[in-house]
C-alpha cells in the first residue's frame, strides 16, 4: 500500500485532486455487512485514492476499525488510513497497536487526541499521551508510517483560547512529524480559506491541508452532528434546513447541491484534495463526485487550479 504523503505529492505533480472517504465502524453485524458489502463497493466504483476508518471514543471500536482497514486493503486493494487516539492508551499499548497495524500492511495513521467515552473532559491516561503532537512524535520515531492529523478551520471546540491558539497547536503536530492535515467538516468556505492562509502565510506550514466535506442527509441529523463537533451552520443554510426539516429526501438532495457548490469553489481555490465524511452511505457522495466530474480514475479527473 502507498504512503498517503506520496499520494498527495503525486497528485500535486499532475495537478489532480486527491479524493478520499471516511467510514466509521458500525455498531451491529448487519451494519457491518451493509457497509462492507454494499456502500464501500459502491463508493469504490468512483476510484478514490484512499479511505479512512474512525476509532470510537476511548478506543471502543479498536478491533472493528482494524478489521475494516484490513478488508479495504486486502479485498479492494485500496490504501487505508487507520485512526489512532490517545484516549485510554498507555505508550506500551500504542506501541502494540502500531505493530498490529503494521502487520496488516497498513502504512498510514491519523493521529488524534480522541474523545473520552461518554463525553466529558479529556483526562490523560497515566503512562500515555496528553497531546496528539506527542502521539505523532511517538509514531514518527517508529518509522514506516505516513501520519495525518486533524485540523479545525473554526478552532477546536475544546480549545477555550480560540482558533488562533488551536492553529498553533496544529503547527506543533506538523513539526512533530505529521505529513498532511484533514479538516473537520465546515459549511462556509471562508472559514477554510482563513485557516489555510493563516497556516501557510503566517505559521509557515507547507503540508497538504485537505478540506473535510459532508453532504447533508437530513436537517435533524446534521444539526445534532454539528452540535457535537462544534461546526457552525451559517444562517442562510440553517434557514433552508428548517424548511426541509420534515422531508429527509428533499434535505438529502439539497445536501448534494450544497456540497457540490462548496467543492467547486474549493477546487477552484487549489485545494490538494477533498475528504468526504460519508456517514457510511454511498448515494450522496457518489452524486457529488459525479457532479464534479471526479467519479472515475485519477487520470480522468479535472486538474486542480493552483491557488494564487
Amino acid at each position: 500500500m502507498q504512503f498517503i504523503r506520496d499520494i498527495y505529492a503525486a497528485r500535486r505533480a499532475s495537478g489532480q485532486p486527491v479524493i478520499s472517504f471516511e467510514f466509521f465502524p458500525p455498531k451491529t453485524e448487519e451494519g457491518d455487512r451493509t457497509l462492507l458489502e454494499k456502500h464501500i463497493p459502491t463508493l469504490l466504483q468512483t476510484r478514490p485514492d484512499y479511505c479512512s476508518v474512525t476509532y470510537g471514543a476511548g478506543g471502543s471500536t479498536r478491533e472493528k476499525t482494524l478489521m475494516i482497514v484490513d478488508r479495504i486493503q486486502r479485498q479492494h486493494g485500496l490504501t487505508a488510513l487507520a485512526h489512532l487516539t490517545c484516549v485510554n492508551h498507555t505508550r506500551e499499548q500504542v506501541a502494540e497497536l502500531l505493530e498490529k497495524i503494521r502487520a496488516l500492511g497498513c502504512r498510514n495513521i491519523l493521529a488524534l487526541r480522541g474523545d473520552p467515552p461518554g463525553g466529558g473532559d479529556f483526562v490523560p491516561t497515566p503512562g500515555g499521551f496528553e497531546y496528539s503532537s506527542q502521539l505523532v512524535k511517538f509514531i514518527r520515531e517508529r518509522n514506516g508510517f505516513s501520519i495525518g492529523v486533524a485540523g479545525f478551520p473554526e478552532g477546536h471546540v475544546a480549545c477555550p483560547a480560540g482558533k488562533l491558539a488551536d492553529w498553533r497547536h496544529l503547527r506543533e503536530k506538523i513539526e512533530a512529524g505529521a505529513d498532511f492535515v484533514l479538516t473537520q467538516l465546515f459549511f462556509d468556505n471562508a472559514d477554510f480559506f482563513e485557516f489555510r492562509d493563516h497556516l501557510t502565510a503566517k505559521l509557515g506550514v507547507n503540508v497538504p491541508l485537505v478540506p473535510g466535506v459532508i453532504a447533508i442527509l437530513s436537517a435533524t441529523q446534521i444539526k445534532r452532528f454539528t452540535q457535537l463537533c462544534g461546526a457552525r451552520i451559517p444562517a442562510a443554510l440553517a434557514a433552508r434546513l428548517d424548511e426541509l426539516a420534515a422531508d429527509d429526501a428533499a434535505a438529502a438532495e439539497f445536501g448534494i447541491e450544497y456540497a457540490t457548490k462548496q467543492c467547486e469553489e474549493l477546487l477552484r481555490a487549489g485545494v490538494p484534495g477533498l475528504h468526504f465524511y460519508t456517514l457510511n452511505k454511498a448515494h450522496s457522495t457518489v452524486q457529488v463526485l459525479q457532479n464534479l466530474g471526479l467519479a472515475g480514475p485519477a487520470a480522468a479527473r479535472v486538474p486542480v487550479t493552483p491557488a494564487p
